[in-house]
């Protein structure tokens, strides 16, 4: 895309790198723990370079206008770590990327009374403050645990006559990969942990490696990616299967409101985070449906990046996105909304400001949870309600991100999975409906795609 404007700041959303092997529950996503590799840390580290010849060289055309490139400021820049299911991954994750970002200098010295400088420790490392995002504290990075509508709508997602025809097409496949997986569940419903120990066991072991038939590890994505839009998204802004963006979205329009405001220093705001919101923020935001190849789960350190843009003959600032899949990849630009370019950034404001969940009450009502996270301070003296339990947030009047959006996407997802032989169509596969959409408990007729 032609710059005809320049960049004032960058709220960036990256992923985690490679990790040794992981778990989670199929229904409440409670996660195991695990640790970063060596590679992990390279994978972060790259990104970090990344990110800073593109954004803090003077010589790129997307560098930051008045950032400090060299010496770090902690006034321009903000840092949050998830430090909940994946343990540690993630927060040191942060470090390697920002150790890339803003490597050590000779610059970041001292000189004393006496007239001697001081250079730190390894050769200047610079160290950036990481705020730890503990999930019992702060629900922003990790809105989906411990959120009883969310575990009740991944459960209908399952039941849905969708979910069931996708698990018969794919049975024969499932009892093949049996031998490969080492006892666990060879069901749909388990299908993220399938393939995750298939991903791990491919990079980190030679002998799992050869012993995989050449196309059951992209099999297996194939059908990960479709279990986890399913549960992971919802039709509707407001619907609980997007509940990993909704929380999240009160952190990334608090930093482009910042950046876009001449008298706050901030410029740049990162988030570490796992796959989830993602897949929430590419189905909220329109981009999944726009280009479909995003309704799947990232790469490892992936690299989502919300520039605010002030155009260089004048107007209204703008929101434009980036993404990377990956350290193999650079970043593209995809339109926001349903466009093909920037946005005004009051528009991206005002368009997804609606479905943000900004208080840990709001999560509370939203996911019917009266005992953890917090939320037992709120109902201590007064049980939730029938009305309190079913309260919802104010709903979006975006029309393009109803039925259409979720049928764009499920039409791309079912070509996926027809390339595999996981999908059937003709006379005798028109009698089911396969609903790609989550099933959320609002009402909707279970297994069609809701509007």
């Amino acid at each position: 895309m032609s710059s005809d404007s320049v960049v004032l700041g960058v709220v960036l959303i990256a992923r985690h790198g490679d990790r040794q092997g992981f778990y989670q529950d199929p229904l409440t996503y409670t996660a195991s723990a695990t640790a970063i590799t060596p590679l992990g840390n390279q994978q972060e580290y790259q990104l970090g370079q990344y990110i800073r010849a593109l954004y803090l060289n003077e010589s790129s055309p997307s560098y930051i206008q008045g950032v400090t490139a060299d010496l770090f400021n902690q006034n321009q820049v903000e840092v949050r770590a998830d430090a909940g299911g994946e343990g540690g991954v993630i927060f040191d994750s942060a470090v390697s990327l920002l150790q890339g970002l803003w490597p050590a200098t000779t610059e970041y010295n001292t000189t004393l009374a006496n007239g001697s400088t001081i250079t730190g420790p390894l050769g200047g490392y610079q160290y950036v403050p990481i705020a730890a995002v503990d999930p019992n504290l702060d629900v922003s990075l990790e809105g989906w645990t411990d959120c009883n509508t969310f575990n009740n709508a991944t459960n209908a997602f399952y039941s849905s006559p969708g979910f069931q025809q996708v698990a018969a097409q794919s049975a024969s496949f499932l009892n093949e990969l049996a031998q490969y997986v080492d006892g666990r569940a060879v069901t749909l419903e388990n299908m993220w942990n399938i393939f995750d120990y298939l991903n791990v066991n491919s990079i980190h072991n030679a002998t799992f490696y050869n012993a995989l038939p050449p196309t059951f590890l992209a099999q297996a994505r194939a059908l990960a990616n479709y279990h986890e839009y399913g549960v992971f998204t919802s039709p509707q802004m407001t619907g609980i299967g997007n509940i990993a963006g909704q929380a999240m979205l009160p952190s990334i329009l608090t930093g482009l409101e910042n950046i876009a405001n001449s008298s706050n220093p901030l410029k740049f705001t990162y988030e570490a985070i796992a796959y989830k919101p993602f897949l929430s923020l590419f189905n909220m935001t329109g981009v999944a449906a726009t280009y479909p190849e995003l309704a799947t789960i990232v790469e490892y350190a992936a690299a989502l990046a919300y520039e605010v843009r002030q155009p260089i003959n004048g107007g209204d600032l703008t929101v434009r996105m980036n993404f990377k899949n990956g350290t193999n990849a650079d970043f593209v630009t995809y339109g926001l909304l349903g466009t093909t370019g920037d946005v005004p950034l009051s528009e991206f404001i005002s368009t997804m400001s609606p479905a943000a969940i900004n208080t840990t009450e709001e999560w509370c009502n939203v996911c019917a949870n009266t005992v953890d996270r917090g939320c037992a301070a709120y109902y201590t003296t007064m049980p939730m309600t029938s009305a309190t339990t079913h309260q919802k947030i104010s709903p979006v009047g975006a029309g393009f991100l109803g039925a259409g959006l979720t049928l764009a996407v499920a039409l791309a997802t079912i070509g996926v999975l027809a390339y595999f032989g996981f999908a059937t169509f003709g006379p005798k596969a028109r009698k089911a409906k396969v609903g790609l959409a989550r099933q959320a408990s609002e009402g909707d007729s279970v297994g069609e795609v809701k509007a």
